[in-house]
């Protein structure tokens, strides 16, 4: 049986007051602690940057998530960052 992946089409990012953060078009949380959340978006690799930050609400479905802390910046990336691991983990074999 083959799993049907969502594609989204749009991208939006919500900050609230710094401490909240509403991310759509999400297709995947590569990872997460509570410094930087790592994801993929319809729009490319994305890295949240913060102090305390917890995923609160994630939804793969709908394509959506919610991070709260201290939120220090946001970066895009062309390239899917969940390849990024897998390059450092052939290096050290």
């Amino acid at each position: 049986m083959t799993e049907a992946k969502a594609v989204f089409k749009n991208q939006n990012v919500f900050i609230e007051d710094r401490n909240k953060i509403t991310i759509t078009g999400v297709e995947n949380v590569d990872s997460f602690n509570d410094s930087t959340v790592t994801l993929k978006t319809s729009k490319g690799g994305m890295i949240v940057e913060g102090k305390d930050l917890n995923v609160g609400n994630l939804n793969l479905d709908s394509g959506s998530v919610k991070i709260s802390g201290i939120i220090n910046g946001l970066t895009y990336s062309d390239k899917d960052l969940s390849q990024r691991g897998n390059f450092i983990e052939k290096i050290f074999r």
